[in-house]
């Protein structure tokens, strides 16, 4: 009897921290589950030998912030029958997203004494920019059981069962009191995307929005109860321009804020 066939897994890195590739590895006793289901045949943060495509399903890790980058995400693309980013950079450009609304030429000139040698892009932008993408998990980094739902639903052939209702579901399921009716601090829970488990506010402190923009984000509402629980616009600014800078709900509710 021939061994059976399994599918081919792989995990790529662009610009980011290897937060998210590292949340796969935590997933302990699921990741043995994982890998009897599934071939890892790329996972450079696992293993120095890589395997060749094609690969059932990518993970990608990381904003596209080079030439190199955006050559290279074209061929994890054509390499891939799925592609899933993992992450706020792979999802919404990440930190490194606040380049672009900087000079990323006064930023080399300041940072490195031959900044000749730098090969970089003007902005920092997610996977789905430059190719398609057959999912996006959000989170900095992601959620484990999330990612797992994730892995588990392509291998069975079906759409991933993950919420996109905002973090304030988190707060009411595990009973937590909202920090804004109560004390007034202010929050992004409300036009946050669900995944943390509302961990911020379960000790007392505002959601900072990791997991980028929910599926319904009434900023025109959301706006001026910031203002009322003490936000400038510079404060709006930088709490929307953390993680998720590039995510156009944060983006446009920012620049529609900001002095033209």
């Amino acid at each position: 009897m021939s061994p059976r066939t399994r599918p081919k897994l792989a995990v790529w890195k662009f610009a980011s921290c290897d937060g998210c590739q590292l949340t796969l590895l935590d997933c302990e006793d699921e990741l043995l589950g994982i890998a009897e289901e599934y071939e890892i045949a790329h996972f450079l943060e696992a293993s120095s030998a890589p395997g060749p495509g094609p690969y059932d399903l990518s993970l990608v890790e990381g904003s596209v912030t080079t030439p190199a980058d955006a050559e290279r995400i074209r061929h994890v693309r054509a390499v891939s029958r799925r592609l899933v980013t993992i992450g706020a950079c792979a999802t919404a450009g990440g930190i490194q997203a606040l380049r672009n609304y900087a000079d990323v030429a006064e930023y080399l000139a300041v940072v490195y004494a031959r900044p000749d040698y730098i090969e970089t892009l003007a902005t920092s932008t997610p996977i789905s920019a430059h190719v398609p993408v057959d999912f996006e998990l959000r989170g900095c980094p992601i959620d484990r059981g999330q990612l797992v739902e994730v892995i588990s639903a392509y291998l069975s052939g079906r759409r991933p069962d993950v919420p996109a209702h905002s973090v304030c579901f988190e707060c009411k399921r595990r009973g937590t009191v909202c920090v804004t009716v109560a004390h007034g601090t202010p929050c992004l829970g409300p036009v946050t995307h669900a995944g943390c488990g509302a961990l911020c506010p379960a000790y007392g402190r505002g959601c900072y929005g990791c997991f980028g923009p929910s599926d319904s984000t009434n900023f025109p509402a959301f706006i001026p109860l910031q203002r009322r629980d003490g936000r400038d616009t510079l404060g709006i600014t930088r709490v929307l321009r953390t993680f998720n800078a590039a995510a156009p709900e944060f983006d446009a509710a920012v620049r529609k804020e900001l002095p033209q």
